[in-house]
């Protein structure tokens, strides 16, 4: 039997070093197969005691018959091959993946019936079987289920197996392909609207930061010629001068830069499950990921523990516009799997943005002592602006008969973080990311109206 590749291209041949293969082939006889063994075995003594040689005749056809059908049905196990393929391999959480099956007979000889299994972790659902009939020589066979979590994480999906059976029935054999392929349910994205939460012209526009290309801000005259700069950038008065080429300095535009704070803390949330703070937090910062991204700014990820995700660019952040999808793979990726930490603070996280210019910084935080919100109080001083989305436990887990108000400890936290200069939104249970959004940018602004949003605004 073979098998496709985790990618669902190409084919590898499955190990044919099998040193237990008549014990296997009997194993693999059904009880259609072994009453007819027992039976021949019966009339052959039968016949011997009794001296009947038809009986013997017919005794040993019923007792060869499923030996022979179980050592060709063995014999026969390496010519079936078959492919799988996800559609789309990622998949935000709540949300179907199609998984497609192909079988494919590569022998002379047709199949039995076959009996199709891929295995799926209990949270994707049901176990799906399949049961195919004769496929004929060089034939092939499709075959597609559904697959759906609400929780997200990476899944395995497979091996395949698949049960072989004989024309008659007597001998069924189980065979797995080697392979399998890998699910990946990121948190759920919300369409975040366009307003400037940063208060600063950053991004592309007239009031972009411009840097340097190709050099230092050190670099106040024209520096020598390097392999690969382009030939129309020669400064020719300063080339005459120093008797060696050089080339000018050019600008360019800066990126805005914007860092997204997860708190990932398991003493700063309560409960589990699809519905639970830390999963909302979860779905909140990937929204605001992608959100960023598709306006341009450079943006990274960044957790308690310190641990950055980047895209390809420098400076840890995200490179040019086309490389955003895959920085956006990249951090949905890693918020799939991302889980509570066994940190109990948020200095680690400070010391990364202790280099400062780290541009708009918007953090989801979940419940925080005094000293902590102090430290996340004194972040606010590395940032051009900062948005926070504070989860406080105390209200989140009662039932959402009404609009919970933050709780005593909550409260205090709001006013610290406000005081230092955070635009601070307190989570409600069950709450929509993007009307926290438009919130968030109500009180920066200081605009009641519901709704309401800044034209111009680039985040």
């Amino acid at each position: 039997m073979t098998t496709p590749s985790a990618g669902g291209t190409g084919y590898t041949e499955a190990d044919r070093g099998d040193r237990n293969g008549i014990r296997t082939a009997l194993a693999g006889l059904t009880t259609r197969g072994r009453s007819f063994l027992a039976a021949g075995v019966a009339a052959a003594v039968c016949a011997y005691v009794l001296g009947q040689s038809d009986l013997l005749r017919v005794g040993l056809l019923l007792a060869v018959l499923p030996l022979v059908c179980a050592t060709v049905l063995y014999r026969t196990r390496h010519r079936v091959a078959g492919s799988r393929r996800l559609s789309p391999a990622r998949v935000p959480a709540g949300s179907e993946a199609r998984v497609h099956l192909r079988m494919e007979n590569v022998s002379r000889l047709p199949t039995g019936l076959l009996m199709l299994q891929d295995r799926v972790p209990y949270v994707l659902g049901p176990r799906p079987r399949f049961v195919l009939d004769r496929v004929e020589a060089g034939g092939r066979r499709e075959v597609s289920y559904r697959v759906r979590s609400d929780l997200r994480g990476r899944y395995p999906l497979g091996p395949l197996q698949l049960r072989l059976s004989d024309p008659f029935g007597l001998c069924e054999l189980t065979r797995s392909f080697s392979t399998y392929d890998t699910l990946t349910v990121v948190p759920r994205v919300e369409p975040l609207p366009p307003v400037r939460l940063s208060g600063e012209g950053q991004g592309y526009g007239e009031g972009r930061q411009r840097s340097l290309a190709l050099a230092g801000e050190d670099d106040v005259i024209p520096r020598g010629y390097r392999y690969g700069d382009d030939l129309r950038r020669v400064h020719w008065r300063s080339t005459a001068r120093y008797g060696e080429l050089m080339v000018r300095r050019e600008e360019q535009p800066q990126r805005a830069r914007c860092t997204v704070l997860l708190d990932t803390r398991g003493i700063a949330f309560q409960g589990a499950g699809p519905d639970s703070a830390f999963e909302w937090a979860v779905a909140g910062a990937a929204s605001v990921l992608v959100h960023m991204l598709e306006r341009g700014l450079s943006v990274r990820l960044l957790t308690d523990t310190g641990d950055a995700v980047p895209g390809e660019g420098g400076d840890g952040f995200s490179g040019a516009s086309q490389e955003s999808a895959d920085a956006a793979g990249l951090m949905m990726d890693t918020l799939a799997v991302i889980d509570h930490s066994d940190g109990a603070g948020l200095s680690r996280a400070y010391d990364v943005l202790r280099g400062g210019g780290e541009g708009l910084l918007v953090a989801f935080l979940g419940d925080l002592d005094e000293e902590q919100a102090a430290v996340a109080a004194r972040m606010r001083q590395r940032s051009s602006g900062a948005v926070a989305f504070l989860l406080d436990s105390g209200t989140w887990g009662r039932e959402p008969a009404g609009v919970p108000g933050p709780s005593d400890k909550g409260g205090e936290r709001l006013r610290m973080l406000r005081e230092a200069g955070w635009t601070v939104v307190g989570v409600p249970r069950g709450a929509s990311v993007a009307e926290l959004w438009r919130q968030a940018d109500r009180e920066r602004t200081g605009v009641a109206a519901a709704g309401g949003t800044r034209d111009g605004g680039t985040p």
